[in-house]
């Protein structure tokens, strides 16, 4: 699967989300862009079996994020260029607050 295919999926998540769309459905979405096989050295330690797999999974989880912020950052432009009240930014503020504060409990 392409880079672009790939955060394609992201921004086809979120949309599905966003509409309502079963979670499971979503999951399976996002699920295809995992690798359901990897190759690792056959007299590989732990170690390198590990980072075996980790290289393999970087790559797509990165193009995924990558599509998620791409997402993001469209909606964040089209909403600030509404003049809200309240920006983009303080959302984003309020919302780490709000989860720093969950994390202390």
């Amino acid at each position: 699967m392409t880079e672009n295919e790939i955060k394609l999926k992201a921004i086809a998540a979120l949309t599905a989300v966003r509409g309502g769309v079963e979670p499971s459905y979503v999951t399976d979405l996002l699920s295809e862009v995992i690798p359901t096989e990897f190759i690792v050295p056959v007299k590989g330690d732990a170690e390198s079996i590990g980072l075996s797999v980790l290289s393999q999974l970087s790559r797509p989880l990165s193009h995924l994020i990558t599509g998620f912020v791409l997402a993001f950052e469209a909606v964040a432009d089209a909403y600030d260029e509404t003049e809200p009240d309240v920006p983009t930014e303080e959302i984003l503020q309020q919302l780490a607050l709000e989860l720093a504060r969950d994390n202390n409990r």
